[in-house]
C-alpha cells in the first residue's frame, strides 16, 4: 500500500469530538427513540470509540443531558432573538420545530426525564429559562396579567399543539395552532 492509499486519519479537537457525540446522540433519538440511544449506536454514528463518551461526558447519562441541552438550544435561541411575544410565538410555532425527527427526539427525552434524575435536572434548568423568558415577554405585552401563570399555560398549550402538528399535520395546521394560542392570550 502506498502512502496515497493509506487510510486517512483526522484528529479532532476535544470540543469537536464532543459535538460529534451529541449530534450522533440526537440522530439516534430521531431514528429510534430512547432504545436507539446506545453507546454502540452513538459510537458508530460519530466514528468515536466507546471510551470517548466517558472521557467527554463522564457517562451515558451525562451525554444524554448534553443531548437534551442541544435539543433545547433552538428554543432558547428563539427566546434570545425574539423578545416581543408575537415574534416569539411566531418562532415557537414555526415549521422548523414540527418535524418527525424533532418529535422523536422530544418524546424520547420527555419519556426518559420521567425516571432519570440527571435528565430531570437538565430539564428543570432549561424549562426554567424558557418559562421565565416567556413570562417576561407576556409581562411586557400585558402588565396586568399573572405572567408566570400565563407562561406555564402557554408552554403546556404549545407543547400539546406541537404534538398534534407533528403527529397529525392533516388535522392541525400551524395557522390553527397560532389562532388557539392567540385565543388563550386574549383571555385575561
Amino acid at each position: 500500500m502506498t502512502t496515497s492509499e493509506a487510510p486517512k486519519f483526522r484528529r479532532y479537537r476535544s470540543e469537536e469530538r464532543a459535538a460529534m457525540l451529541v449530534e450522533a446522540g440526537l440522530a439516534c433519538l430521531a431514528e429510534g427513540g430512547i432504545t436507539a440511544f446506545t453507546v454502540d449506536n452513538i459510537c458508530r454514528k460519530s466514528g468515536a470509540s466507546r471510551g470517548l463518551i466517558a472521557h467527554h461526558f463522564g457517562g451515558k447519562d451525562q451525554l444524554l443531558a448534553a443531548v437534551y441541552a442541544a435539543a433545547y438550544a433552538p428554543l432558547l435561541a428563539d427566546l434570545a432573538e425574539a423578545t416581543e411575544l408575537e415574534a416569539l410565538l411566531d418562532r415557537l410555532l414555526s415549521p422548523r420545530h414540527f418535524t418527525r425527527d424533532v418529535l422523536n427526539i422530544w418524546l424520547a427525552l420527555w419519556g426518559e426525564a420521567a425516571t432519570n434524575p440527571v435528565l430531570q435536572a437538565e430539564h428543570r434548568a432549561h424549562y426554567g429559562i424558557f418559562r421565565q423568558s416567556l413570562a417576561a415577554a407576556i409581562a411586557r405585552r400585558s402588565p396586568n396579567v399573572n405572567a408566570e401563570a400565563k407562561a406555564i399555560t402557554l408552554i403546556a398549550l404549545i407543547d400539546g399543539l406541537w404534538l398534534e402538528l407533528c403527529m397529525a399535520p392533516d388535522l392541525m395546521s400551524a395557522a390553527q395552532a397560532r389562532a388557539l394560542v392567540d385565543a388563550v392570550l386574549a383571555d385575561p
